[in-house]
């Protein structure tokens, strides 16, 4: 028997139409490009979103088109995040620290119509124009008085919604059809693409409004340190609106100071992000003495939180809350906030809880599997793959037919490649993941990538790249070579410099050791674990 309901399809405008008329002293608070601070509300926002539409759809994007955003986090960014999911187009959010390789590769995978960009980066598209597509049409998310010089035929976005009317009619989409879409570079070869639908947007947002009430309250003021072009800024451009907080936007500027002084003109009560910035802002509370006023709580996540750096926060009252997930996630799939029981547990104990990663948020589940696909207990000792499976989580990989066949297993659920641990609890704690990958500052450095290039250089017989522990980036990578002559190795700026056609300067290696071989496994393979636990302690050269 069906339930007699009407079914009225989840839609991200609503979200922002919603927020308009119900939280109409909210907004958006975004310092910009061009050096002053920009003001908002959620329902001015709403007017504009309408009229970029107008502007989109007069630049010729239709249903299903791909707009993509090469941008920091700001209001135009946000307004493009409604009004392109709206139209029913699709936001295609672009990482800036990606190798033009990588860049160029996934605008031509998204099929790309237009490519909408902060003053930043002009000289970014300016070097990259000769191999982008000759239809994408470019869009300087500026004003007309700020428009720069340029060879390249270059829109200017306010143009775009100058004289637009404040009103759309916006269609009425199935919530299954795309709203958004993200790379991750988390694996080996070509990144690939999470296609997030209307509805999985919706629910997400909805999850986490639910599941992290400390930062997502009415009257809230929190500040996405987390870009908008990394998994949708965690969900918070969609879940703030919903419950009534105000967004805090940081531009570009992402040191301490930066951020310390604009936490406290702006009465910033939360703040999301990856460990790396919350060092530039502890190093900037010890430096002047004190927190900035209205800080209560901290969102970290994009890589494990080092426990010394949870503990520095919550002995200065600041409730830090430590998450995971992943981008095919939309992304959190867990979060460290305690229950009131846990609250009252001694200091030791409650430090102990979050510095591991978590419990699941509503809509998604978790399970650990062994070798052969067997599930293990909860009981917080068995430790095997995890997987997990909801609304919120890709059933596959966007125009990736091969990546999408492997990544899931037989009962349909998806492989994140981690290891980990569940407590009866449902506590998780992540041990270990499939070290071939590198986590540096909350961004993914494929090891096997770099291996590729450094094979070809000539003077390379054989090579592994392994992570190695870091201070402030968690970890970084470390080339193990095994040379052609000993008498004629490579050097560290020889390999870098052929891996510098290939991939960003951030993911080269720290550091190159020489071996006479490469340990094996029983199959053939280079046993990483072997090499790993030869390097245990190596410190690398301080570069800062």
């Amino acid at each position: 028997m069906q339930g007699m309901m009407m079914t009225m399809p989840l839609s991200i405008i609503e979200i922002l139409r919603y927020a308009a008329e119900a939280h109409p002293g909210a907004g958006i608070v975004s310092v910009r490009t061009e050096g002053d601070v920009h003001r908002e509300t959620y329902a001015e926002a709403y007017a504009r979103a309408a009229q970029l539409a107008h502007g989109l759809g007069a630049l010729g994007v239709g249903q299903g088109d791909r707009v993509a955003t090469l941008a920091w986090n700001g209001y135009r960014h946000f307004e493009l995040y409604f009004a392109t999911a709206g139209m029913g187009a699709v936001c295609h959010t672009i990482n800036p620290r990606l190798s033009a390789e990588q860049m160029l590769y996934i605008i031509r995978h998204a099929g790309d119509r237009v490519l909408c960009f902060d003053l930043t980066f002009v000289p970014l598209i300016e070097a990259l124009v000769e191999h982008l597509p000759a239809d994408l049409m470019l869009v300087v998310l500026t004003d007309r008085g700020h428009m720069p010089e340029s060879a390249l035929d270059l829109h200017c976005y306010e143009d775009l919604l100058t004289g637009q009317p404040e009103f759309y009619d916006w269609p009425l989409l199935d919530e299954n059809s795309a709203a958004g879409l993200c790379y991750t570079s988390g694996t080996t070869g070509n990144p690939k693409g999470a296609l997030y639908s209307h509805r999985s947007t919706v629910l997400h947002a909805l999850s986490i409004a639910v599941t992290l009430p400390r930062s997502l309250h009415e009257g809230a003021r929190v500040l996405p340190v987390v870009p908008m072009f990394h998994v949708n800024s965690w969900g918070l451009p969609y879940a703030a609106p919903i419950v009534g907080a105000s967004l805090v936007m940081p531009g570009g500027k992402l040191d301490g100071a930066s951020l310390f002084d604009l936490m406290e003109t702006e009465s910033v009560s939360a703040s999301w992000g990856v460990p790396t910035v919350w060092l530039g802002l502890r190093a900037e509370i010890e430096k002047r003495g004190a927190l900035p006023s209205s800080l209560k709580q901290l969102v970290i996540g994009g890589s494990a939180a080092p426990r010394a750096m949870i503990e520095f926060f919550e002995k200065r009252g600041v409730d830090v809350c430590h998450a995971w997930g992943m981008t095919e996630m939309s992304p959190v799939g867990t979060h460290g906030q305690l229950s009131d029981s846990m609250s009252d547990l001694p200091f030791e104990r409650r430090m102990a809880l979050k510095a591991r990663q978590g419990r699941r948020v509503f809509g998604v589940e978790l399970k650990i599997n062994d070798e052969q696909g067997k599930r293990l207990p909860h009981d917080g000792k068995a430790v095997g793959e995890l997987f997990v499976r909801g609304n919120t989580i890709i059933a596959g990989y966007f125009e990736n037919a091969e990546a999408s066949k492997s990544a899931f297993d037989a009962e349909g659920w998806f492989g994140t490649g981690d290891v980990a641990s569940i407590d009866p609890h449902g506590f998780l704690s992540i041990q270990d993941r499939s070290k071939d990958l590198i986590k540096s500052g909350g961004e993914w450095i494929s090891s096997i990538d770099l291996e590729n290039i450094a094979m070809a250089h000539p003077k390379v017989a054989n090579c592994a790249v392994i992570a190695v522990p870091h201070p402030k980036w968690d970890e970084r990578p470390l080339l193990v070579v095994v040379p052609r002559d000993a008498d004629d190795p490579p050097s560290l700026d020889e390999i870098h410099a052929l891996m510098l056609d290939h991939v960003a300067k951030w993911q080269l290696p720290d550091a190159m050791e020489m071996i006479d071989a490469l340990p094996l496994t029983a199959t053939g393979k280079v046993s990483k674990l072997t090499l790993r636990q030869r390097f245990d302690g190596y410190e690398l050269p301080d570069a800062g």
